[in-house]
């Protein structure tokens, strides 16, 4: 009993000193964060290279906003949607599989490869050789034939008067591959070479070279550099890991591993995986905070898309209300031309295009009245370019609209430019600025939302421990 009592003390002890190394720095909808946690998001996202830098006491309420979003996806279930679900998996494998290396499975591969090596050479020895080729056809003339048979014993009285093999090679051979390393071929075995020259070849002692034969490729004459018997699997062991790491094989040993304990164990796959990856967070912190990261910032995403984001760029009255309250923070500091550019064939008459979409208000419909005008699916008469454009983004407005002295060259195959439409000095609706409007009302959306947020869940701070974030 007193022993029994001497180590719940001591677990209680080491359960504290744990609290205290880490303490809770802040408990938001019943959710607590540590200080760890925290330090970790924000010096990630303070680092060197990040522009816009926060202080601690800056970044708590934006990082306090994030949480308050995810705990409004759980909440809203986003956790259970199955696309994300998925997401979540592949993220979770993404990190799991590349720590998984079975050595087993790789070893018992490298054996393998070594012995179906050694089988297909069948004791023969492994030779080393650099060779010259005259080239002939199978369907060569008699008078071909004569030429080549010249050739190559000229090139064998010469290597027998003394000549370099290598330079030799490298001037006369038709083989270019070998004939650029003079001649070289590597080490090869049995069953690598066509026939007539591996019997040449393993007839041939280290050091000797070859008359010259005939092959079903031409004239050849081999230099035996050297030939050993096939070594042992030691001697190659480091080689053929590599090959194989090549190949894939530490991915292939991951999946082969979660495969066996997933059937050793009678579970899924998904459940080894999910082992293996609490084993992973809980013995590497920073992993447990990445992941920990992932999973908010998806569900904070998804919602954010869903609920402010895609509803407030879909909202037509309210841009343009937002718009019309806010329209002196998009005012312009000059002139923009509204409208389209056209680019046609030539002998195409502009005159014609701007009358036909003369009174047309809507300039959005110009292009696509012009287009089912002018195009048909298998002729293009006419390009169209809409939009709004300030001087010198565009150099046929510069010209046409602006009056400027630039030198205009025509588009290939539609050389005939004009433009229509009108300068204005200001935005006429939120739609001649949407982009920015969009992301303003967004941005204004999400704010009111993360207020009511901020209402509705608990969250507190710490401020004592605040104070030791990084300066523990």
């Amino acid at each position: 009993m007193r022993r029994f009592n001497v180590l719940a003390v001591a677990a209680m002890m080491a359960a504290t000193c744990m609290a205290q190394s880490d303490p809770v720095l802040m408990t938001i909808n019943g959710k607590q964060i540590t200080r760890s946690e925290f330090e970790y998001s924000f010096n990630k996202n303070n680092s060197d290279g990040v522009i816009d830098k926060k202080s601690i006491e800056d970044y708590v309420p934006l990082f306090v906003d994030f949480k308050l979003k995810v705990a409004a996806a759980e909440e809203a279930r986003y956790d259970t949607i199955a696309s994300l679900q998925k997401e979540l998996r592949g993220y979770k494998e993404q990190l799991v599989m590349p720590t998984i290396v079975d050595n087993d499975f790789i070893e018992k591969e490298a054996r393998a490869t070594y012995e179906n090596t050694a089988k297909r050479f069948d004791g023969q020895d492994l030779l080393t050789a650099s060779h010259i080729l005259v080239l002939l056809r199978q369907d060569a003339t008699p008078e071909q034939e004569a030429a080549a048979k010249n050739r190559i014993d000229s090139i064998f009285n010469v290597l027998k008067g003394g000549a370099d093999f290598a330079k030799v090679a490298q001037e006369c051979s038709d083989d270019k591959g070998s004939a650029a390393k003079g001649g070289q071929l590597g080490q090869f075995g049995k069953g690598m070479m066509i026939p007539d020259f591996e019997n040449a070849a393993y007839a041939l002692k280290a050091g000797e070279m070859s008359t010259p034969f005939k092959s079903t490729v031409g004239w050849h004459i081999i230099l035996m550099h050297d030939r050993h018997p096939f070594e042992s699997y030691e001697f190659h062991h480091e080689s053929i890991i590599k090959f194989l790491e090549q190949r894939g094989i530490k991915e292939a040993s991951a999946e082969h591993y979660v495969d066996s304990i997933a059937k050793m164990k009678g579970i899924t796959r998904e459940a080894v995986i999910d082992e293996k990856f609490n084993e992973l967070i809980n013995s590497d912190p920073e992993m447990k905070f990445l992941s920990q990261e992932y999973y908010d910032g998806t569900l904070m995403y998804e919602i954010c898309k869903k609920e402010i984001w895609d509803v407030a760029a879909k909202d037509e009255a309210g841009l343009e209300n937002y718009f019309n309250k806010n329209k002196k923070q998009y005012a312009w500091d000059s002139p923009r031309f509204k409208g389209i550019v056209m680019h046609m064939k030539e002998g195409s008459s502009p005159e014609a295009a701007k009358k036909l979409i003369k009174g047309v208000k809507d300039d959005a419909e110009w292009g696509k009245i012009l287009v089912k005008e002018f195009n048909t699916d298998s002729v293009k008469n006419i390009r169209i370019e809409h939009g709004i454009y300030k001087q010198g983004e565009n150099v046929s407005v510069d010209v046409y609209a602006f009056g400027e002295q630039k030198e205009l060259k025509p588009m290939k195959d539609f050389p005939v430019t004009d433009i229509y439409g009108r300068l204005i000095k200001k935005p006429e609706s939120y739609k001649d600025v949407k982009g920015q409007v969009t992301t303003d009302y967004q941005n204004a959306m999400e704010k009111a939302w993360v207020e009511t947020l901020r209402k509705k869940y608990s969250y507190s701070v710490d401020n004592e421990v605040l104070k030791t974030v990084n300066n523990h």
